[in-house]
């Protein structure tokens, strides 16, 4: 038997079946990104803002119900462009990557501690941050 016969033998014997945690989708989510502030004692009486709009968003994030799976996952943050831009520097920004602070794991781990109580379990997902009008969150799932 030569080489190409064998090879189609081999895979037209292999067939498989695999059942996905989550079906592949994209869901979009209509919140502006945040970051989790290192927080004190102090802050369970300090209004400081940072704490409040990380608590803000974190009500958000659940009442929303976004899931992030613990593998296959590609979260895409929409980080808004600042009011003070100009129109022409809001044009040539928007879809471009955002490369300055907040950094792309900060934003990662604000979204999993807003949803999970421990989210050790996550083991895999892609981050992307990128430049938009309006503050958003996706989150894909590819489905491994």
């Amino acid at each position: 038997m030569d080489f190409d016969a064998l090879h189609k033998t081999l895979v037209d014997d292999m067939s498989y079946e695999i059942e996905l945690p989550f079906p592949p989708s994209v869901n979009t989510y209509s919140i502006k990104p945040n970051t989790k502030p290192r927080m004190t004692s102090g802050d369970k009486w300090k209004k400081r803002p940072c704490v409040v709009r990380y608590w803000a968003f974190k009500a958000k994030v659940r009442e929303l119900g976004i899931i992030v799976p613990e593998g296959g996952s590609h979260i895409i943050f929409y980080i808004p462009m600042p009011k003070s831009w100009s129109k022409k520097k809001k044009s040539e920004f928007v879809g471009k990557p955002h490369q300055i602070v907040p950094d792309k794991d900060n934003l990662e781990k604000a979204l999993l501690d807003a949803i999970y109580d421990d989210d050790s379990h996550v083991w895999d997902s892609r981050v992307t941050k990128i430049w938009a009008y309006e503050g958003g969150i996706d989150v894909r799932h590819k489905g491994l």
